[in-house]
């Protein structure tokens, strides 16, 4: 493992950038290392370690409105906005069980830079509709700001927005702003069982057209709902979750069970089993390193939600999958091979349409393929412009995403 430099505070962030410019020295930028094993392997010569700025600067639940510096740990922040009946409503995935890692390991930082999302995004959207402001060292050394502690900031150009799901490649933020949301009084979940894949789909579709304000939508194929304790069933399920004040949750309840009498008989989960089955969705658990798919590859496809199942279907019939976002997100874990898969993923996705991510493989693998989804020469002439405005050099993560950038 290359050396680590770990700085203090923001000071020694920019002195860090700075001395590594001076010598031609290349940093992979790292928070408290959860999501390391996804993207390309590091080509760095040594680490940026982040993990030392820790702490919450301000926090006002009345204003909807946190800050802290970027390492500070999410388990930390989601406990302390807990406590004020408060939360971070793109319920950020833990990326840790899934790459062989502890879990609650992840930063607040590691989140906005990974864009993360949970199931609720199909409602809350992701980490970057909840990003206000952040504090940044460029590749050049640059300290800047961008963004401030109110939501409707329009000072300037929106950079939280390019940072977002940048995995480190512009700028090493060291204090960030996030919106909090009032957290929900109550959820249930109203479950179908024995579905297809296809007519899954089309219950969530219609689940997603209706008023009853839906909070997460999943599916999960028999091969896969077995290994969810939370669940306790060997039969394919179907997850509707409604949050909200109980005579609301109890309406929308009884309106869904209604609306999908046509799918088949419902059954209704009561609200800790509900939060226990939908972090286990958060997290991909079915496919978590140490369990029985362990040593499958995983990625994960974003398509249009209807045709989720299209794209599954012209997989390799050995593939295991998990659907969330209505269909919309494609948890898959095909058999392991030299390529990981990436022949017929690819082609699917192609075919339908979409973009597909491998998220774990060995490093090997990730170093040979590419990891995210290729782009276009538009696209990757604007992805390299804007690299070169932030970090001209390549200092910053070089090749983390895409080999070259």
């Amino acid at each position: 493992m290359a050396d680590a430099l770990k700085p203090r505070d923001a000071k020694d962030v920019e002195d860090a950038v700075r001395w590594a410019l001076a010598e031609s020295k290349t940093l992979e930028v790292a928070g408290r290392g959860s999501k390391r094993a996804f993207g390309r392997p590091s080509q760095s010569d040594l680490t940026l370690d982040l993990s030392g700025l820790t702490g919450v600067t301000l926090y006002e639940p009345e204003e909807l409105v946190l800050s802290a510096k970027v390492g500070t740990p999410i388990a930390e922040v989601e406990a302390l906005v807990g406590s004020k009946g408060q939360q971070l409503a793109f319920e950020p995935m833990d990326y840790g069980p899934l790459l062989g890692g502890p879990a609650d390991a992840g930063s607040l930082g590691g989140a906005l830079a990974a864009n993360l999302a949970g199931p609720r995004r199909i409602k809350a959207g992701a980490a970057r509709d909840h990003f206000l402001g952040v504090s940044a060292v460029s590749g050049r050394g640059e300290t800047f700001k961008s963004g401030g502690r109110v939501v409707k900031n329009v000072t300037g150009y929106d950079l939280c927005k390019v940072l977002a799901g940048s995995f480190g490649t512009l700028a090493a933020m060291t204090d960030v702003t996030v919106k909090t949301l009032p957290a929900a009084e109550t959820e249930e979940t109203v479950v179908l069982h024995g579905l297809d894949d296809a007519r899954a789909v089309a219950a969530m579709t219609a689940a997603m057209a209706s008023a009853c304000d839906v909070s997460g939508a999943a599916h999960l194929p028999a091969h896969v709902a077995f290994r969810l304790e939370s669940l306790g069933t060997k039969a394919a399920a179907t997850l509707f979750r409604l949050e909200g004040v109980p005579p609301s949750v109890r309406h929308r309840r009884d309106a869904i069970a209604a609306l999908l009498k046509p799918f088949g008989p419902v059954a209704t989960l009561d609200a800790a089993t509900s939060r226990a089955l939908w972090r286990d969705v958060r997290d991909a658990k079915p496919f978590a390193a140490g369990g029985p798919s362990g040593e499958r590859p995983v990625w994960r496809i974003s398509t249009v939600p209807a045709r989720g199942h299209e794209i599954a279907a012209l997989i390799e019939p050995s593939t295991q999958m998990l659907y969330d976002w209505a269909g919309g997100l494609i948890w898959v874990a095909p058999l392991p091979a030299d390529d990981a898969g990436a022949a017929s993923i690819r082609k699917a996705v192609q075919a339908i349409g979409g973009h597909a991510t491998l998220v774990r493989a060995p490093a090997a693998v990730r170093a040979k393929l590419d990891v995210f989804e290729p782009q276009q020469s538009g696209v990757a002439a604007l992805t390299k412009r804007v690299k070169d405005s932030f970090d001209p050099k390549g200092v910053l993560n070089p090749g983390r995403m895409w080999a070259g950038v």
